[in-house]
């Protein structure tokens, strides 16, 4: 499941040198899942996807999840969660409020990062179809559909690799 978009924030948003990415700790859970419910991305016929969703603590501390999180003000503006067998990006959230500030694409530096000193030469991504554009974007390649499986996913999603050199 991923979820960044392309609109642009509205006022003034976060600048890049006051984001950092750190690892995210169990106490971040709640302002995640949070982060997922509200999704813009989520709404009209995609918001069963995350309605009950909840990212657990026991989730963060056994899975590679980075949030970028403004320094000072200490707000979470994204994250992602990367697993290493098989490779594949299961989450990547950026708040709606920070859409369009680059957000999206330091997570997906850092992403790109972790994965390599993992040791990884590529990283599926099974995409939220709204966020293909996105994922092509940084360089990810569509290499096949992965076809609804109702009740949990209604619909069909791109599915892509970013490889990793």
């Amino acid at each position: 499941m991923g979820s960044v978009g392309e609109r642009r924030g509205r006022g003034r948003g976060p600048q890049r040198a006051d984001v950092l990415v750190r690892r995210a700790a169990a106490g971040d859970a709640r302002r995640l899942t949070r982060l997922v419910r509200t999704s813009g991305a989520y709404e009209g016929p995609y918001a069963s996807m995350v309605e009950g969703y909840r990212l657990g603590p026991d989730y963060i501390e056994t899975h590679r999840v980075f949030v970028a999180g403004e320094v000072a003000a200490g707000r979470i503006l994204g994250f992602y969660a990367l697993l290493l067998d098989p490779p594949e990006l299961d989450l990547m959230f950026v708040a709606d409020s920070a859409q369009g500030y680059g957000i999206g694409r330091l997570l997906a530096t850092h992403l790109r990062e972790e994965a390599r000193s993992a040791g990884l030469t590529g990283v599926r991504i099974v995409s939220h179809p709204p966020a293909e554009g996105f994922y092509r974007s940084i360089g990810a390649e569509l290499v096949g559909t992965v076809r609804a499986d109702p009740p949990a996913v209604l619909w069909d999603r791109p599915e892509l690799l970013l490889r990793i050199g």
